[in-house]
């Protein structure tokens, strides 16, 4: 199909090797790739349909479960157990941290001024004492160390070891020269007996056999290895090519047997069961609903209105048993004279002051 949408100048040029491959990869692929079309289809469908049908309702169902056997529970125990027991674990911690405030300003603080007055003393004094000895004690190792060692130093050591230093010099100079010498001994020996022989051996022969090698592997790459890759590549093209073809018509023709299954089951299935539920269980259910239910109906509510008034009578007669039960125990109660409220007046201020004024005259 897609080469009858390209146009003639379009097309590549082709050989006879990928015309004579086309045709059977792409029957082939065809038959092998139909089946796999209408199963991924059907699985397709069925996967929507077990979503629809069953997982999302389930989805929700577990997400309500777990809000009421989870989510309602926990909040319950936060706001009614958790938040109780934390105000009263902060309300005792802000005791017992006031508590600690007046043990350390009453009964800590005093204590650690006077183990501080305590110790500066007795630091002093240890500090008086402990100078007095380090002078005396630096004053014995002068001189009795540090004199003696700086003499043994200066005239016994340094000489000593400057002669010691003359001798390992000339000692390094002798074991220089022995291995100057017999490096070069060895040099020549490795050069004479190694290194010129394996030079020829690489000049004349590895280099020769390298080239002849090189050739050959050129020669196998340039009439051997192209061609067949560019055979392979042409046929992993026309597979592809035939793969993409065969699975758009295998999409088609899955298609088409949908839709011939569909109307099947309309057929079949659908229009008898809508034209029974038009034909047979819609009047049925009409008939029912005005024959039985809507009179049934009627009955309840006229039953519901008597009982209600039954029941108000019943209640008027309780009261007004009791209210007769009540006179004749108590007698007749006494009127109560209501009291109107009093407006009380607006405040003037002849009502407050008990004299007139008079309203003031223009000049």
């Amino acid at each position: 199909m897609e080469l009858e949408k390209r146009g003639v100048g379009e097309r590549s040029p082709e050989g006879c090797l990928v015309v004579a491959i086309r045709m059977p990869v792409r029957i082939v692929v065809l038959v092998l790739v139909v089946p796999v079309r209408m199963a991924w289809d059907a699985l397709v469908v069925g996967g929507r349909l077990l979503r629809d049908t069953v997982l999302r309702p389930l989805g929700r169902a577990l997400v309500w479960l777990g809000r009421v056997l989870v989510v309602v529970p926990l909040v319950g125990a936060y706001r009614w157990v958790l938040t109780p027991i934390g105000h009263t674990l902060v309300w005792l911690a802000r005791r017992a941290g006031d508590m600690l405030a007046w043990v350390y300003a009453r009964v800590l603080a005093p204590i650690g001024r006077a183990a501080e007055w305590v110790l500066r003393r007795v630091g002093l004094v240890l500090a008086a004492v402990g100078a007095a000895v380090f002078a005396g004690a630096a004053r014995l190792v002068r001189w009795l160390l540090v004199a003696p060692g700086k003499w043994c130093w200066t005239w016994i050591l340094t000489p000593a070891g400057r002669a010691l230093a003359r001798c390992a010099r000339g000692l390094w100079w002798v074991l220089a020269a022995v291995a100057a010498g017999v490096g070069a001994v060895l040099y020549w020996t490795c050069r004479v007996l190694l290194v010129l022989p394996a030079l020829a051996l690489w000049r004349w022969v590895l280099t020769p056999a390298g080239r002849g090698l090189a050739w050959c592997g050129r020669a196998l790459w340039r009439w051997v290895l192209v061609p067949v890759g560019r055979a392979l590549a042409v046929v992993g093209r026309e597979v592809a090519d035939a793969l993409g073809h065969a699975w758009r018509v295998a999409g088609r023709i899955s298609l088409a047997v949908g839709r011939f299954l569909g109307a099947v089951l309309r057929r079949l299935v659908v229009e008898p069961v809508r034209w029974a539920y038009r034909r047979v269980l819609t009047p049925v259910g009409h008939a029912v609903r005005d024959a039985v239910l809507r009179p049934a109906a009627r009955v309840a509510r006229q039953v519901g209105r008597g009982t209600r008034q039954a029941f108000a009578a019943a209640r008027d007669i309780a009261r007004q048993a009791r209210a007769d039960l009540r006179r004749a125990l108590l007698g007749e109660p006494r009127p109560v004279a209501r009291r109107e409220p009093v407006v009380a007046e607006t405040r003037t201020l002849e009502t407050r002051t008990g004299r007139e004024v008079s309203p003031p005259t223009r000049g």
